[in-house]
C-alpha cells in the first residue's frame, strides 16, 4: 500500500488551519477564502490527507488532537472529502505504532471507521493494529474493530484473528476466545499451528489439561491439515508437569516422536526434570537427564539449575554440590550461576555447614557473578537460622553499600534471630533502622517484638509496643493476642491473661485451640480448675477443636482435685471425638485410675480405640 509524500510541517503553517479544512471538505459552498484551495474534491481530499499524515507524525501533543478533528470531519455524514485507501494507509499505519496515543476518541474513530466500510486492506497492518489495542488492554476494542471489519466485508485472516487470541487470553476471557475460534470457520479463516497454540497455552496456564488436550486432539485431525511442532508438545508437557501429572507428560514426550517425528529439545526435557524434582523422583530426574545427554540435545544454565534445587530441596546436598562440580568440568559452555550459588549457600547454611556455604560466596565472587537481592536474603535468613546474626547483619551492611535495599522481610528476619537470642536491644534497633530506611513494621515485626518482649516480662515495652502496631494500622490478631495471654500466664499475672482473653472475644477475633490451651494449662496449675472445665466446654460450644495438650491439661487439673467424675466424661468425649491420647495421657489416667481402683474403666477406654490408634499410644499393655 503506497502512502503519499508527506509536506513538512512549515509548509502547513501557511495554510489555512486544520480544523477549517476538515469543515471546507464538509461543506458544499466553495466561495470566500477556503474555497481557493477547494478546487475540486480530489484537491480536498489529498489536502486532507496530507494535513491528517503530517498532523499523526508530529511530537507536538496538540497535533494529535487536530488530527482527530479533521478525521471527524472526514467521516461526517455530509463530508465531500471523504476518506479513501490513502486516509486508511495514514490512520491504521499510524495508529498501528507504539508511538502514538491510543485514547478512547481515537478508538472510537477507527471503530466508526470500520463500521463505514474503512479499513486496512493489508494484513499486517490490520493485525499490528488489533495487536496494539490487545497489548494497551484495549481488548474490548479490538474485539469491535475486528467484528465491525468483518461486517463491512473486509477480510479477515488469520495473524489478525491470533492477535485478537492472544489479546483475550492475556484477560482470561476464555468465553469469547471459543466464540472468535468457532467463527473463524464461518469467516473462512483457517487455524494455523499458532491458532491451536495460543489456545493450548492459555488452557495450560489455567491448568486446564483436559480441555488442551481436546483442543490438541482437533487439531491433530485431519480436517485440520494443521501438524503440532515442538512448541505446541512443550508447552502441553510443561502444563501435565505443574499440575504434577508427570506419567501423561512422560507420554507425549514418546508420542511426538513416534507419531509426529517432532524433535524433543532442551526445553522439553526441563520441563520434565523439573516435575520429577520437584515431586521428589530425583532417580528419574536424573535418568531423563542422562537420555537428553545420549540425545545430544544440550543442556543449559537451567538444567543444571533445575537438578541442582531438586537434589538441595530433598536433601541430597552433597550429591548436588558433587553434580555441581562434575559438570563444571564436562559443560565448559554451562557455567553456574548467581541461582547455583544462591541454591547452595542457602543449602548448606540451613544444614548448618556455614564454612562450605561462605566458601561457596567467595567462589561465586570469584567466578564474576555479583550477588542478587535473592543471594543477600539467603545469606541473611540462613546466617540468622543458624544463629550467626553478627554474621548476618554484616551481610545487611554489605547489600546496602552495593546499592540493595532491604525489604521488610529482611528486617523481620533480623528482628526475628535476634528475638530468638533473647537480645532485645539489638531487635529494636533493627527495627529503628528499619522505620529509617522508610520501611513500616508490618503484623510479622510486631507479633515477634511484643511475643518477645511477653516472655521477658517487660511489659511496659509490651503496651508501647501494641499502641504503635494500632498507630501503624496493624490490626492485632489471634497471634497478638496468643503471645500475650502466653506471656501474662508465664508471669503469673492470670486475672490480666484473663482480662486479655475477654478482649479477644470483644474484638471478634476467634480464639483458637492453642490460646484455650494456654489457659487451661495455666488455670489448672493454679488449681483453678472449675473455670478451666468451663473453657473446655465453651471450646465445645464455640466449635474450636481440643487437642490430645487440651485433655492432658484438664486430667493433671482434675487429678489434683479428684473430680474423676467429669475425668470420666471427657474420656468418653475424647474417644467420640478421635483424639488420640499420648503417653502423657496415658501416664496420668493409669496412675490416677490405678490408684482409685477404676483400672477396668482405663481399659475400656484404651478398647474404643481402634488398632492403628493403639498403635501410636504408649505401649501399656
Amino acid at each position: 500500500m503506497r502512502l503519499a509524500k508527506n509536506p513538512s510541517l512549515t509548509t502547513l503553517r501557511c495554510r489555512p488551519s486544520h480544523a477549517r479544512l476538515a469543515s471546507a471538505a464538509a461543506s458544499t459552498d466553495s466561495h470566500g477564502s477556503d474555497g481557493e484551495h477547494l478546487r475540486s474534491e480530489k484537491a480536498s481530499l489529498r489536502s486532507c490527507n496530507d494535513t491528517l499524515r503530517s498532523l499523526l507524525r508530529s511530537a507536538v501533543r496538540r497535533h494529535h488532537a487536530e488530527a482527530l478533528s479533521v478525521l471527524r470531519g472526514m467521516l461526517a455524514p455530509d463530508s465531500t472529502c471523504r476518506p479513501d485507501s490513502n486516509t486508511c494507509a495514514i490512520v491504521f499505519s499510524s495508529w498501528s505504532k507504539q508511538s502514538l496515543p491510543l485514547d478512547n476518541e481515537a478508538l472510537g474513530l477507527l471503530v466508526q471507521m470500520a463500521n463505514m466500510g474503512f479499513f486496512p486492506t493489508d494484513a499486517f497492518h490490520f493485525t499490528q493494529l488489533v495487536s496494539r489495542l490487545c497489548r494497551s488492554g484495549a481488548t474490548s476494542a479490538a474485539w469491535d474493530f475486528l467484528h465491525a471489519v468483518k461486517d463491512a466485508g473486509g477480510a479477515v485472516e488469520t495473524p489478525a484473528c491470533n492477535a485478537l487470541l492472544t489479546g483475550l487470553a492475556a484477560a482470561r476471557d476464555f468465553a469469547r476466545m471459543n466464540f472468535l475460534f468457532s467463527e473463524m470457520k464461518g469467516m473462512g479463516v483457517r487455524p494455523s499451528v499458532v491458532t491451536f497454540g495460543i489456545l493450548i497455552n492459555h488452557l495450560c496456564k489455567s491448568r486446564r489439561l483436559d480441555e488442551a488436550m481436546k483442543v490438541f486432539d482437533v487439531m491433530t485431525s485431519p480436517e485440520s491439515g494443521v501438524s503440532p511442532d515442538t512448541v505446541t508438545f512443550n508447552t502441553l508437557i510443561d502444563g501435565f508437569c505443574k499440575v504434577g501429572r508427570l506419567h501423561d507428560g512422560l507420554s507425549l514426550l514418546n508420542t511426538m516422536r513416534s507419531s509426529y517425528d517432532c524433535k524433543p529439545d532442551t526445553v522439553t526435557y526441563n520441563s520434565l526434570i523439573d516435575g520429577f524434582c520437584k515431586s521428589g523422583e530425583i532417580d528419574m530426574a536424573h535418568e531423563l537427564f542422562v537420555r537428553m545427554e545420549k540425545e545430544g540435545i544440550p543442556p543449559n544454565v537451567i538444567t543444571l539449575n533445575t537438578l541442582v534445587c531438586g537434589m538441595c530441596r530433598h536433601g541430597r546436598i552433597g550429591s548436588a554440590h558433587d553434580f555441581f562440580r562434575r559438570k563444571q568440568v564436562e559443560w565448559p559452555q554451562v557455567k553456574g550461576n548467581v541461582v547455583t550459588y544462591s541454591t547452595l549457600v542457602g543449602a548448606f547454611l540451613h544444614s548448618n555447614n556455614v564454612g562450605k556455604a561462605m566458601d561457596l560466596v567467595d567462589e561465586m565472587h570469584r567466578e564474576g557473578h555479583s550477588p542478587d537481592s535473592v543471594t543477600y536474603f539467603t545469606l541473611i535468613s540462613g546466617l540468622t537460622q543458624v544463629g550467626r546474626l553478627d554474621d548476618a547483619c554484616s551481610v545487611a551492611s554489605s547489600m546496602r553499600e552495593n546499592g540493595f535495599r532491604l525489604d521488610t522481610k529482611s528486617y523481620n528476619t533480623l528482628i526475628s534471630g535476634f528475638c530468638k537470642k533473647k537480645r532485645l536491644d539489638e531487635a529494636g534497633e533493627v527495627l529503628r533502622e528499619m522505620c529509617e530506611a522508610g520501611l513500616k513494621p508490618d503484623a510479622f515485626t510486631y507479633n515477634t517484638l511484643i511475643a518477645a518482649s511477653c516472655k521477658a516480662g517487660d511489659f511496659a515495652t509490651v503496651n508501647q509496643l501494641l499502641n504503635k502496631m494500632v498507630d501503624d494500622g496493624c490490626k492485632l490478631s489471634v497471634v497478638t493476642y496468643g503471645a500475650l495471654i502466653n506471656g501474662y500466664c508465664k508471669a503469673g499475672e492470670l486475672d490480666q491473661a484473663m482480662k486479655t482473653f475477654e478482649n479477644l472475644g470483644a474484638s471478634m477475633v476467634p480464639a483458637n485451640t492453642v490460646i484455650y490451651n494456654i489457659l487451661i494449662d495455666s488455670l489448672c496449675k493454679n488449681k483453678k480448675v472449675d473455670i478451666a472445665v468451663s473453657l473446655v466446654e465453651e471450646m465445645q460450644v464455640k466449635g474450636v477443636p481440643p487437642s490430645v495438650t487440651t485433655y492432658n491439661a484438664i486430667f493433671k487439673g482434675l487429678r489434683d482435685r479428684h473430680m474423676s467424675d467429669k475425668a470420666f466424661k471427657l474420656m468418653d468425649r475424647m474417644s467420640e471425638q478421635g483424639c488420640k491420647p499420648d503417653c502423657v495421657t496415658m501416664d496420668v489416667l493409669t496412675e490416677w485410675l490405678t490408684a482409685i481402683g477404676e483400672m477396668e474403666r482405663l481399659k475400656r477406654f484404651v478398647q474404643r480405640m481402634t488398632p492403628q490408634d493403639k498403635s501410636t499410644t504408649c505401649d501399656m499393655y
